[in-house]
């Protein structure tokens, strides 16, 4: 089951599971559009991959299945 991280790896913004604007990479890797588009030009720091838009998760199944709540911020040096 997909891991809905809750924030931006790069700036810390939030991405609510049930909102657009996440993408994420084939291993959940997850970005907010604005960095993946402007920091790391379309390419995945941590694997190399292409980004793609992460999938919604709303209502019983947000309920029955919550985002984590484990923020991951590995800011670029």
């Amino acid at each position: 089951m997909l891991e809905m991280r809750p924030c931006c790896e790069t700036c810390g913004k939030d991405l609510p599971a049930d909102e657009t604007g996440a993408v994420i990479c084939s291993f959940e890797c997850t970005y907010c559009k604005d960095c993946a588009r402007n920091t790391h030009k379309g390419i995945c720091p941590n694997c190399g991959g292409g980004f793609y838009p992460r999938p919604l998760r709303k209502g019983k199944a947000l309920a029955k299945h919550p985002a984590s709540t484990e923020r991951i911020i590995n800011r670029p040096s």
